[in-house]
């Protein structure tokens, strides 16, 4: 009697055999990687799909090399605003002085360097400190007083353009001297050999993509070292692409104008620098710890007072330096100036990924948010949109935007 044993075979399938489950496995990693980064990169996707509209909605007016330098120049301010907004939002705070800030700072300049004829360099160097100090009496009523921030900035709103009214005595006062206005409306002078293009925007673009990449791909390197979550290549490779394609693309439209705008070189500065100290420095892991629980932040040995006081000060000092680009860029300071500019910028980090609750957000997010609200701006002024349905539709924007974020959350806690 004999006994029949039958064994299946354990030999997995070749590479190329063609086994359905394969391409759905990939397919699957592909969809997870999609999902769990939608928070990430939902939004950049969106600025692609808000510039693609309006780039056929105008018969590509929008993209003009001509709009594409008037779109920097003009969201300059708000930018540089968004970057400070966006690290108060992260450690838990808020705050609505920095339109009012902005006001006082360009009055008081305008002040010294017309009235009293105080050299421009010097009299910026005195406005960003006094932006600072304005920054860091708001910070130590915030952090050691206990005043909620809220509280605190509202009452800077209404005290800053008080004195702004006073500074400037209800009148528009100008012109600014010849070498301000050129850092705020300028462009980078014509260097090398004469070509259809601008040499040095096309330097500076190509050095951009460089750090890109590395940067990237440096990030990568590192979280998979420690075994924390990243891309899957697919969706990594295709990151890439489109930054390297936005970044080139950004560099000939600008590059086949007048070149860079001074001032964005002031942003590129200030986006490396913020997005380094965020990412990398330990103050910056103390602002997401103390925004994302500030109990936990304490027992860890986070001193929240000094980081708030620190963030406030910051804040007051990118205050005042959007401050004077806004005054120099119109040639005047005026007691109105700034209004409902801090909408704008919170409107610029909660859009760019920020949370209500604190602890999320990164200074690029703060200024794709930033683009997101410019493009919309300067689309419907282009199609002919009025500024009433203007309002309405920026705020659906972001309203869809902290929807998605509530969203986010939830799906992510199921």
């Amino acid at each position: 009697m004999s006994t029949d044993v039958r064994t299946e075979s354990t030999t997995p399938a070749p590479p190329g055999s063609g086994s359905p489950s394969t391409g759905a496995s990939m397919a699957r990693v592909l969809l997870d990687g999609v999902r769990r980064n939608m928070r990430q990169y939902g939004m950049l996707f969106a600025l692609g799909l808000i510039v693609l509209l309006f780039q056929i909605w105008t018969g590509g007016d929008l993209l003009l090399p001509r709009n594409v330098s008037n779109l920097v120049l003009q969201n300059s301010y708000i930018l540089i605003l968004a970057i400070g907004m966006m690290i108060v939002i992260i450690s838990g705070h808020i705050d609505l002085s920095v339109g009012s800030l902005m006001a006082l700072v360009g009055g008081i300049g305008a002040v010294l360097m017309v009235e009293h004829h105080v050299s421009w360099p010097v009299a910026v160097i005195l406005t960003l400190l006094l932006g600072a100090v304005a920054g860091a009496l708001q910070g130590f009523f915030i952090a050691y007083v206990g005043i909620p921030s809220f509280i605190v900035t509202l009452a800077g709103m209404l005290l800053f353009r008080g004195l702004t009214e006073i500074f400037l005595k209800g009148q528009t006062l100008g012109p600014f001297p010849d070498g301000l206005q050129k850092v705020a409306n300028g462009f980078l002078p014509e260097v090398g050999p004469k070509t259809n293009y601008h040499n040095l925007t096309l330097l500076l673009g190509l050095g951009l993509v460089a750090y890109v990449v590395v940067q990237e791909v440096r990030d990568r390197r590192r979280q998979r070292e420690f075994a924390l979550e990243s891309l899957p290549t697919g969706l990594f490779a295709l990151k890439m692409a489109a930054l390297v394609a936005a970044v080139l693309v950004t560099t000939l439209l600008l590059a086949s104008y007048k070149g860079a705008p001074a001032v964005l070189l002031i942003l590129a500065a200030l986006l490396v620098a913020f997005g380094y100290v965020m990412r990398n420095a330990v103050i910056g892991r103390h602002v997401y710890a103390i925004g994302g629980n500030l109990p936990a932040a304490k027992l860890s040995g986070v001193k929240d007072k000094k980081v708030t006081f620190a963030v406030f000060l910051n804040m007051g000092m990118l205050a005042a330096l959007a401050g004077l680009v806004f005054a120099a860029r119109f040639n005047a300071a005026s007691p109105k100036a700034g209004v409902n500019f801090e909408l704008e910028a919170i409107a610029a980090a909660f859009i760019g990924g920020a949370s209500m609750s604190g602890g999320v957000g990164t200074v690029l997010g703060a200024i794709i948010g930033g683009l997101v609200l410019g493009v919309l701006n300067n689309g419907m002024n282009l199609v002919g949109v009025g500024t009433d349905w203007q309002q309405v539709i920026k705020g659906l924007v972001l309203l869809a935007a902290v929807g998605f974020d509530v969203w986010n959350k939830r799906r992510a806690g199921a």
